[in-house]
């Protein structure tokens, strides 16, 4: 069994937006320092995401500055520079939100630089798209796939160089913004992993890993772009626009200005993959039924079972 890494936690469940529920949990808490990572997906609607990402991130600051906390340690996003030209993508490269989620992070990191001013201590993280544990929503789609031994499609041919994550080495970023100098993390700071390849070559090596004899497969863009579109538009799949207008082109960010802090990631795009494909495999039921629009449960892949059907025959 694996180790439980829960020991000493209390565990308190509220809404970001209860501005009371916050104040009495970080008040109970005598915490030194506050992770704030709640956010509301692109897949709510815009009114849910800038209430969660804005109003409650003022809500943690403001809790978290009257009861003495030194610290808040905000998790934030890469999707706050939309698509760029120009890789790697720096902290001072320009930012461009894509939709509402993107926009309401940038808002949000904006009222963290206001708490900054008022003397709190702030550390903005920007990580890419992470995984591992308890990691579901769009990569249980893959995961769901590879284990059914289907081929999977890309948006694009796969020559594009997309930069992920494991959740363990942002863990690792956050625990140095609780002790390295104020002076040293008091700001911004992309996070992801350091070795990564193409996306079609990435996703191969976990295809290879699962030993079902099947490949990526690429497709031109526009018209999967464009069946992508109608199925969300009809409500028939969970992919929603940041995924499938962004999946073919490049996408990596710099982390020199973490590294210089002395962090290091410790897993590959393809390590962090199959990682979190053998936890999915030892602990995903899909028996429960669970679905919902955020990463810790599965989507209802709609018309994309179908699809899933069609390549495990080729």
């Amino acid at each position: 069994a694996p180790e439980d890494d829960t020991k000493g936690i209390t565990y308190e469940e509220g809404d970001v937006r209860d501005e009371e529920r916050i104040e009495e949990g970080i008040e109970a808490a005598d915490a030194d320092v506050v992770v704030h990572a709640a956010a509301a997906l692109p897949l709510w609607d815009d009114a849910t995401i800038r209430e969660v990402t804005i109003d409650g991130t003022r809500s943690v600051l403001w809790a978290a500055k009257d009861a003495g906390v030194e610290r808040v340690v905000y998790v934030s996003s890469t999707a706050v520079y939309g698509t760029h030209d120009h890789h790697p993508i720096t902290e001072g490269s320009s930012l461009d939100g894509v939709g509402p989620y993107g926009e309401a992070k940038i808002e949000a990191e904006n009222i963290c630089r206001d708490f900054r001013r008022m003397g709190l201590c702030v550390p903005i993280l920007r990580p890419k798209t992470f995984i591992g544990p308890q990691r579901l929503g769009v990569f249980q789609v893959l995961f769901d796939w590879v284990e059914d031994g289907a081929n999977v499609p890309l948006v694009g041919w796969g020559k594009n160089r997309y930069q992920l994550m494991h959740v363990h080495d942002l863990v690792r970023a956050m625990e140095l913004m609780f002790t390295a100098e104020e002076s040293e993390v008091n700001g911004t700071f992309n996070v992801g992993a350091t070795d990564f390849t193409t996306m079609k070559a990435d996703f191969q090596a976990l295809l290879d890993y699962a030993g079902t004899g099947k490949r990526v497969l690429g497709t031109p863009v526009l018209p999967a772009v464009l069946a992508l579109r109608v199925l969300n538009e009809l409500g028939l799949s969970p992919l929603y626009p940041w995924v499938y207008e962004t999946a073919h082109e490049d996408s990596y960010v710099s982390v020199e200005k973490l590294r210089r802090l002395g962090w290091e990631p410790e897993y590959s795009n393809r390590e962090a993959l199959i990682d979190t494909y053998e936890w999915y495999l030892e602990n995903y039921e899909e028996s429960t039924g669970e679905t919902g629009l955020d990463h810790r449960v599965a989507w209802d892949q709609g018309a994309l079972r179908f699809l899933k059907a069609l390549l495990k025959r080729v």
